[in-house]
Order: structure tokens, then C-alpha cells, then sequence
């Protein structure tokens, strides 16, 4: 520092610190100049590529070296002050604050490209319509984004001349207040971490429990609650800890869909069932939206209060909601095709009322 001290005041005379600042301020406007025009060639390099981690990279280290570049020339900066004012004294404070500073930048870094990376990875998962977990996905990015606060926190602290040691000790000490005074939290943290572990569903599946009042679409994950969009489109918040002790359903990981239906016919038409339960049976053996590799049954199954009940029991190939009620009618529609073209009806509840003859009045007592 010394020998340029030297030539600036050689040159420059009595100004020469303002002449070191002045440089050290348009070296760094040339480098981050230059810093600019690379990442934009890179950018359009990445674009070609379409890799999802050559474009993350890029766009995730861009600002961080904007960042770098300034902290080093205001550390520059700040070394001429210290030279041209001596008394100043805050040379220690001022290596502090320039580490301090770096980290930062690193862990930013760290923080945008996990974030990009996310994002990238979803939006191109979606595009291309391929099958991923995005509940993994997310669960990876806020481990490590966690992971990133964690260890920038502790090289800080060392940074600042802290005892790490005595941070830990005392954070174990205190873990075990705040963990009695926040267990519903702890509880919801470990829920949501036994969500991502297990998996029983993912962002976009439909659930429902049995034990309460729950049921629709998965919206959002967190390590607090999670956000399902019930049917009529309202939010419900779910504690993460409810999971843990309640029954949940996942219908959206459903094989096939079931029909299972009874259909019950007159007596009067009791000559015509062994016949209609044939051809219904072949006909759905034949249907293109029936899966005759599921259980599929047609049979009759008893004679009911008002009717000779049949039991059609099969599955659809849709598990679609919409497509599933779409072939259901279908099938519905041949079964009482079928019936009526054996000129058989069905039957609806009926009542058979038994009239007794009336009593015949006692012969007249002789006069």
C-alpha cells in the first residue's frame, strides 16, 4: 500500500487519496462493466443449452458478483481512509465487516441458485408433462435453503470472534425452554417432516380423512401446515400434526374406479333375470372403458321386498372423475336397454293390499 501511496503523491501530490479513491471506484465500475457483458453472453449460451442448472447458475450468481465486486472495492476504500487518517483506528472492524459482507454474498448465492433450480425444476417438469414428485422437489429446496441460513449463521458468528462452543451449549439449554413453550410448533415441524419422508400424498392429489372434515385438492406444503383447496374452492389450513394421528385417504393414487350398482326387476318378470344377467354380463366384458382384469360381477343376488335384485359389480380403466361418470352412464344406459328389450321392467316399491270378504250377517232369529 505504501509504494502506491508514494506514486500518487509523486504524482497527484498533496491529493493523491482522492486520486486512490477516485481509481479504485472506476476500477470497479469497469469490472462489474465487464462482469455485465458476461453473464449476458452466458445467458444467451444457457438458453441454447436449455440446461436447467447452467441457466440457474448464470442468473444465481449474477447479482452476488455485483455484490463481491463493491464489498472489495469498499474495502479498498476504506483501507486508503485508514492510511490518510491513522487515528481512525477501525481496521479490525473493518476486516470484520468485509468477511462478514462475503459470506453473505456467498450465501445469497447459494440461496437464488436453490431457489432457480426449484423453479426451473417445476416449470420444465410441467411443460414437458413429465411425472415428478414436486413434493420432494420443494421438501429438497427448504432443507437446503435451511441448511444455507445454518451455516452462514455460524461462520458469521465465528466471523464476529463469537464462541461457537459456548453458542451450541447455550442453544441446547435453550432448545429445551423454547421446546416446551413451542411444543404444538415442534409437533408441526415433525409432522411435516414425516409428510416428506412417507409421502401418503403430494402437491395436486386429492385426500380426504375419514375422522374429520377434510377433503380436497392439496395446494401447498409447509413445514408448519399444510393448504388444501376444498371442492367448493375454499382454503383449509391443516395443522402438520393432525396428519400424525388421523386416518387420510388418497384417492387420487386409486387403480381403477368401482361401479357398483343393484338393479332390481319385477317379479313378473322373474322368467326373463337368468337372461338379462347373461347379456349384461357380456356386455360389459365387452365394453372398451370396462377393465376385465379387475373383478367383475353379475349376478342375482336375492329376492327383495318389492323386486329380484342383481348386484353389477366392475371397474373402470379412468380414474378421471369426469370420464369415470361419463363411462358409468354409459354402462347404465345399455343395462336398461337390455332390460327393455326383453320386455322386462324395473321395479320401484310396491304394496299388495289383501282385502278379506266381508262377514256374512247372522240368520234372523225366527219370529
Amino acid at each position: 500500500m505504501q509504494p502506491i501511496r508514494e506514486f500518487f503523491v509523486q504524482t497527484f501530490g498533496i491529493e493523491a487519496w482522492l486520486a486512490m479513491l477516485l481509481a479504485i471506484v472506476v476500477i470497479a465500475l469497469l469490472v462489474s462493466h465487464a462482469a455485465r457483458l458476461l453473464f449476458n453472453q452466458l445467458d444467451r449460451w444457457t438458453h441454447q443449452s436449455r440446461n436447467a442448472w447452467d441457466e440457474a447458475l448464470a442468473e444465481a450468481a449474477r447479482r452476488p458478483t455485483h455484490l463481491l465486486i463493491w464489498i472489495v472495492a469498499l474495502a479498498w476504500i476504506a483501507r486508503v481512509v485508514l492510511v490518510q487518517w491513522p487515528d481512525l483506528d477501525f481496521g479490525e472492524e473493518r476486516v470484520q465487516i468485509r468477511n462478514v459482507a462475503i459470506v453473505v454474498a456467498v450465501a445469497w448465492f447459494f440461496w437464488r441458485f436453490i431457489h432457480l433450480m426449484t423453479r426451473g425444476t417445476v416449470d420444465r417438469g410441467r411443460e414437458g408433462g413429465q411425472e415428478f414428485d414436486i413434493t420432494t422437489v420443494y421438501a429438497l429446496s427448504k432443507l437446503g435453503r435451511l441448511l444455507v441460513v445454518i451455516v452462514t449463521v455460524i461462520t458469521v458468528a465465528h466471523n464476529l470472534g463469537l464462541n461457537i462452543g459456548a453458542l451450541l451449549a447455550l442453544g441446547g439449554v435453550g432448545g429445551l425452554a423454547v421446546g416446551l413453550a413451542a411444543k404444538d410448533l415442534l409437533a408441526n415441524f415433525f409432522g411435516g417432516l414425516t409428510i416428506y419422508l412417507d409421502r401418503p400424498f403430494s402437491v395436486g392429489e386429492w385426500i380426504r380423512s375419514p375422522d374429520k372434515s377434510i377433503e380436497g385438492t392439496v395446494e401447498y406444503i409447509s413445514w408448519r401446515h399444510t393448504r388444501i383447496r376444498a371442492f367448493n374452492k375454499n382454503p383449509i389450513y391443516v395443522p402438520n400434526a393432525v396428519f400424525t394421528t388421523i386416518v387420510v385417504e388418497n384417492p387420487s393414487r386409486m387403480s381403477h374406479r368401482r361401479i357398483k350398482e343393484t338393479l332390481g326387476l319385477r317379479y313378473d318378470d322373474f322368467a326373463q333375470v337368468e337372461t338379462i344377467v347373461a347379456e349384461i354380463k357380456t356386455m360389459l366384458h365387452e365394453h372398451p372403458d370396462i377393465d376385465n382384469t379387475q373383478t367383475l360381477i353379475v349376478n342375482f343376488t336375492q329376492f327383495g321386498a318389492s323386486s329380484l335384485d342383481i348386484m353389477i359389480y366392475t371397474f373402470t380403466k379412468t380414474r378421471k372423475w369426469v370420464e369415470y361418470h361419463a363411462v358409468k352412464q354409459a354402462v347404465l344406459l345399455e343395462i336398461g336397454q337390455i332390460v327393455a328389450r326383453h320386455g322386462a321392467e324395473i321395479a320401484f316399491p310396491t304394496q299388495t293390499l289383501h282385502l278379506a270378504p266381508p262377514a256374512e250377517p247372522p240368520p234372523a232369529a225366527a219370529s
